[in-house]
């Protein structure tokens, strides 16, 4: 008997019936998002309206380039320099991502302490958001609504408060998202239905239905009780029915298709369906763009709203698994655009191939840091992600194989023959990012040497099956990687003091759960890590993607109930808020997808391997495992 879909996706339907800055609601397409406060606008929170394409640069008189922001490690310039250094700091805030425009209803002097009678609804069904509350005994009832193809909202209001649409300058701050008091540094022109946003040397078009009556500099409102608004510079505007019924079915059609599964038995299961559910919601409107997402997507900005490429794969894999690789290569092609860009950092530092950068935008620049310009575990992702596309469709093989091939011979360039061995770093910073003071003599991290050698291994089978044999170099220099570190009969973090500091993610794990068994990883080694780790580690200084690491590790061990304890872990961090976020703080980070696609992705490989402890009833369909 098949999974009924629709009842499995409406157990999960969000429900607020009290103001919660703290854990807003979005609509979107992932390409566009829309994040509303309980008014269903951005009536008292100026949440983000933000999309893939909406990028900022600020001034740069002194045309500070990514040369003045290096220094030398033995002959190889990285672009570290960045606190208190003007070119570095220009060069890590810029770009950054707009706000493109408050969208909120006018709510005279009420404030949220004014509502009554709040009770707001996500159908996650059907994308549509309706917030129903009143204010001084008037009842307003407001839809809201995202185009599934289109950089556009869609707005009704009953009630008869009228809406407006304010814009802001960027901000260069780390994890602001717009800069409500700088008018003058900003332009709005307006010409009937249709405005011009010019912040510094970039503009934006806004197009909306009806046309607007100017207030202020950079203030607009609409007296009808329908409002459509768009960002995507096309004339042609649907109504506002008409943006309802694309959504309903485009919805419809996202939970009819693709992965399923349901949960019962103890009673954490029906936790973890929900945060289930609704990270499958929450990755499709914030990680299914045209390039990889920033790590609290197209909520609000973190580091500026640049993404950050070695969360990519936690961000995206679970596409792959959960019948919808199409959402996967919607920004691994991103890459290809990129490989100018990749191939000269790789070639400035004397390797072959390409080198990806880890925090960087569409243009694919590396931001200068002490910590980011030497971290390397991005590198592989682009072949882990080709591979699990490849599974799934075949053809991927021809479409991808410049960008796996590329970075296979960076892979094979970047180890240094060291004491019979090839070594990785330094310098170099590992996943876990506590030792990046040490970075000039760090080496040979113990999920960085798993995930080369796989990483090598299956661009060597890529090569196969294209017909071209086996590369000779790769060979030589994967067989030849340094073993990792062992030390008390568990695998170090790196080999080097101080070996493991027991704090952050512990990234040894991921040696085998994230990457596929190896020859260089022993699995009863790793199981005594992994129960290390669980019993003798700062578990509250963990991250949300951590928690699937572990389970990942576990699963792949054969131990059921220590990788759902894993994914359940009640730490500060593994919460998931009532909109299905996983928060890390809730100032900076209010939400970390890579902690809700990580989830998916532990869930489809315990589901599709049948790796759940007894008691639990797990009915699944269309996932798969990991490789």
């Amino acid at each position: 008997m098949s999974i009924d879909r629709r009842a499995l996706v409406a157990r999960h339907t969000i429900v607020v019936t009290e103001p919660d800055p703290e854990s807003p609601l979005s609509v979107g397409n992932g390409e566009f998002a829309f994040t509303a406060d309980v008014t269903g606008l951005q009536t008292f929170v100026p949440y983000g309206t933000q999309a893939q394409w909406g990028w900022h640069t600020m001034p740069n008189p002194e045309g500070h380039t990514l040369a003045d922001a290096l220094t030398d490690y033995d002959g190889v310039g990285y672009p570290d320099l960045h606190g208190g250094h003007a070119a570095g700091t220009w060069l890590h805030v810029n770009p950054q991502r707009l706000h493109l425009g408050r969208i909120a209803l006018d709510p005279g002097d009420a404030t949220p302490a004014d509502l009554s009678g709040t009770r707001q609804t996500l159908d996650l069904w059907t994308g549509l958001l309706t917030s129903c509350f009143t204010v001084y005994g008037r009842p307003y009832t407001v839809e809201t609504v995202c185009h599934p193809a289109r950089d556009l909202l869609a707005v009704r209001v009953e009630g008869g408060a009228p809406v407006t649409l304010a814009f802001p300058y960027a901000s260069d701050g780390w994890h602001t998202t717009a800069d409500w008091d700088s008018p003058d540094r900003h332009t709005t022109l307006a010409e009937g239905r249709h405005l011009t946003r010019v912040l510094d040397d970039d503009r934006y078009h806004v197009t909306t239905e009806p046309a607007g009556e100017r207030l202020g500099q950079h203030l607009f409102r609409f007296d009808g009780p329908e409002v459509v608004i768009a960002f995507d510079n096309r004339e042609e505007l649907p109504s506002f029915e008409e943006v309802k019924a694309a959504s309903a079915e485009h919805w419809a059609r996202f939970w009819s298709t693709g992965g399923a599964v349901e949960l019962d038995g103890p009673p954490q299961a029906a936790e973890l369906e929900r945060r289930v559910v609704l990270s499958q919601y929450l990755t499709a409107i914030h990680c299914a763009g045209s390039t990889p997402p920033q790590e609290t997507g197209l909520l609000q900005n973190s580091w500026g709203g640049k993404f950050h490429l070695e969360m990519h794969w936690w961000h995206a894999a679970h596409f792959a698994l959960w019948g919808r690789a199409d959402l996967l290569e919607r920004s691994l092609g991103w890459y290809r655009g990129i490989l100018p860009a990749a191939r000269a950092t790789a070639e400035r530092q004397g390797y072959a191939g390409v080198r990806w950068p880890k925090q960087t935008s569409p243009d694919g620049r590396e931001s200068p840091s002490p910590i980011g310009a030497f971290i390397l575990w991005q590198q592989p992702h682009p072949i882990y992600l080709a591979e699990l596309v490849r599974r799934v469709r075949p053809e991927a093989l021809h479409d991808y194989s410049d960008l796996v091939f590329e970075s296979a011979a960076f892979m094979a360039s970047f180890p240094r023959r060291e004491e019979g061995a090839y070594a990785l770093g330094p310098p170099l910073v590992p996943a876990q990012e506590s030792y990046w003071e040490d970075r000039a003599r760090v080496v040979n991290p113990t999920f960085e040497l798993a995930y080369w050698w796989w990483g090598l291994e299956t661009a060597q089978r890529w090569r196969e099956l294209l017909g071209l044999g086996r590369d000779e170099e790769w060979a030589r220099v994967q067989d030849g990687l340094a073993r990792p570190c062992v030390r008390d009969g568990v695998y170090a973090a790196i080999a080097a003091e101080p070996y493991t500091i027991r704090t952050d993610h512990p990234s040894m794990t991921g040696a085998l759960g994230v990457v596929p068994p190896t020859p260089l990883i022993d699995p009863e080694t790793m199981r005594a890590t992994l129960h290390d780790v669980l019993d003798d580690w700062d578990l509250e200084s963990t991250w949300g993607w951590d928690y699937p690491m572990l389970a990942l590790c576990a699963a792949r061990l054969g131990e059921p109930e220590t990788a759902v304890r894993a994914l359940l872990m009640d730490v500060p961090k593994n919460t998931y808020l009532v909109n299905g976020h996983n928060r890390q703080w809730p100032e900076y980070l209010p939400a970390y997808l890579p902690g809700n696609g990580g989830l998916l992705t532990a869930v489809a490989h315990l589901a599709a391997e049948r790796c759940f402890p007894e008691g639990w009833t797990v009915r699944a369909e269309g996932v798969v495992s990991l490789p």
